[in-house]
């Protein structure tokens, strides 16, 4: 695979990701008939842990689609290692619809559920960060997969950005053991840090751009 380009690679993932986040709609369930006296409004709020399950997960994937289209913007080429460590980080990405079914069935249950629920649905947040690292520290490496223009400040700025992401959600972790809505919610922080500009951690100046 040396000297391939990224297109298929690229497109594939693009496409996994795309069912992913689009079987994240599948979780709303509508509620049933309601019994006389009560309101479908609240049947529809009693479904909060859901919808916040899913607003925490749909996030996260968008971020990662961007990541990943930013990690790519400086790769020009592929080999079979990278490949499967990609496939790693799409693993990652395939498995959080049932991760959001969980959190949204057992938010609110016992504390010994809910922390099973906690632990599955961010280890897999560490899990794909670990390859998201792993698969750039391989391309970046002695540039060995880099495109020989790429923007020198995105790559430095890129390579510390990711260097967060396992001790961030790791934290999260933590912190969903003893409350997990604050979790999800400190999981949308770390997502919107990961959507600024990696050259804002290059130390160099960024002049009016989004991204790479």
């Amino acid at each position: 695979m040396e000297g391939k380009e990224t297109s298929r690679l690229e497109a594939f993932s693009d496409g996994v990701i795309a069912i992913a986040i689009t079987l994240l709609a599948l979780e709303i369930k509508v509620p049933g008939e309601q019994p006389e006296g009560k309101s479908l409004w609240i049947a529809l709020f009693d479904q909060w842990p859901t919808y916040l399950a899913l607003v925490t997960t749909f996030v996260m994937i968008l971020i990662m689609w961007i990541n990943h289209h930013r990690m790519f913007s400086h790769i020009h080429r592929i080999d079979t290692v990278l490949m499967l460590l990609n496939g790693g980080i799409l693993l990652g990405i395939t498995i959080l619809p049932f991760t959001t079914e969980l959190v949204g069935e057992y938010l609110l249950k016992p504390d010994g559920q809910k922390q099973v629920a906690a632990i599955v649905y961010n280890g897999v947040f560490i899990f794909t960060a670990i390859f998201f690292n792993l698969a750039w520290r391989y391309a970046s490496q002695k540039d060995r997969l880099l495109n020989p223009q790429a923007d020198r400040d995105a790559v430095r700025g890129l390579t510390r950005q990711y260097m967060f992401g396992i001790p961030g959600y790791f934290i999260t972790l933590l912190i969903a053991l003893v409350n997990f809505p604050l979790s999800l919610v400190l999981t949308i922080f770390i997502a919107i840090f990961f959507a600024f500009p990696n050259k804002l951690f290059s130390g160099a100046r960024v002049t009016g751009e989004t991204g790479p």
